[in-house]
């Protein structure tokens, strides 16, 4: 199976082909092998999908590399600059935004290897787009119950099509109550902001801390995997090294708790780099997909500590999601009378 998993992990991409042995710099552990152990900033413009203007150009071009920090920079300026406090309230039911950008750290560049600026993280399929969905994926999409991300109205819609969106804490997603992100634990990717991951390593276990949710990600080295009916938000991990690269497997997902995620199986690659950097590989194995894709970029060391995630615990946003509900619906029921949905 390893030696399998090895075949399938490597795609050739121009720049990361030739990472079989690391800097001769690089922290070692006493047993020789490259001591991954530190704060790493993943933090970067070089988007996850690739424009499909490019189609398979696999790079952009310095001076685009250049503009798109310059667009990045004008759009946190603007987002920063006073606003008049006489301006009006938003329209009713309109997108009023989120945070403003002194809170968002998307990163200020793209990154960029042997000169080399991707045009994007996902490397294959070749065009740099997730694969086409498969018909088992758009049959389990069909089923999903929609849960946050709902339609806004500016009025209690649901007490007249039926539902209960805003009844409880628990029926908002995980990610709204700051428990779990897949995205950015397994495999992980660079979003909007927390972009930090944290990684301790000894002989036999690598944990590796995601910021965003706290999350910490436990690898047992040289192990064999949990039976399949003990799952987890975020798998089951298990790690072996193949010469100066740590591989890392991961089954055993849960889709939401309760709802197993089956099929799925991630293979993550970290390999040494110059400069204290490791090549960060992914290839995602999921039957939503016709094939497998697979993304890399690097992660760079920082010097920055961490505080602690503490959003669940200070989650005010989920309170006034609920009391904001509750005032649409007296709205309603003032209006319409007591829903009659069900009858």
């Amino acid at each position: 199976m390893r030696k399998a998993l090895a075949i399938v992990g490597v795609v050739i991409t121009g720049w990361a082909t030739s990472l079989v042995a690391g800097p001769e710099d690089f922290p070692r552990t006493a047993s020789g092998k490259p001591d991954f152990s530190g704060t790493y900033d993943i933090a970067t413009l070089t988007p996850y999908l690739r424009d499909p203007a490019r189609g398979e150009n696999a790079f952009v071009d310095p001076s685009e590399a250049a503009a798109a920090q310059d667009r990045a920079a004008g759009v946190a300026a603007a987002d920063l600059a006073p606003k008049s406090p006489d301006r009006g309230a938003p329209e009713k039911g309109a997108d009023v935004g989120a945070y403003n950008q002194v809170w968002m750290d998307p990163g200020s560049s793209m990154f960029h290897v042997d000169g080399k600026y991707p045009a994007s993280i996902l490397v294959d399929p070749p065009d740099g787009r997730l694969p086409q969905l498969s018909d088992a994926g758009k049959a389990r999409r069909a089923t999903l119950k929609q849960k946050g991300w709902f339609k806004n109205t500016g009025t209690a819609w649901w007490l007249e099509e039926g539902g209960a969106p805003y009844d409880d804490m628990e029926t908002q997603p995980l990610v709204d109550r700051c428990l779990y992100l897949g995205v950015v634990t397994v495999p992980m990717q660079p979003i909007v902001y927390n972009n930090h991951k944290v990684i301790v390593q000894t002989e036999d276990h690598v944990l590796i801390l995601v910021e965003w949710m706290h999350w910490a990600r436990v690898v047992r080295l040289d192990s064999e995997h949990l039976p399949s009916d003990m799952r987890s938000l975020a798998g089951d991990s298990i790690g072996w090294w193949e010469d100066d690269t740590l591989v890392v497997e991961t089954t055993n997902f849960l889709f939401e708790p309760g709802v197993p995620r089956e099929g799925l199986r991630v293979v993550e690659r970290f390999s040494p780099l110059e400069a204290g950097r490791l090549l960060y590989r992914f290839t995602v194995h999921d039957p939503d997909y016709v094939t497998p894709y697979t993304g890399e970029y690097p992660w760079p060391q920082t010097d920055t500590s961490l505080y602690e995630y503490a959003c669940h615990e200070g989650n005010y946003a989920m309170g006034n999601t609920l009391r904001g509900a509750r005032r649409l619906e007296r709205e309603w029921i003032e209006e319409n009378g007591a829903p009659g949905h069900g009858e």
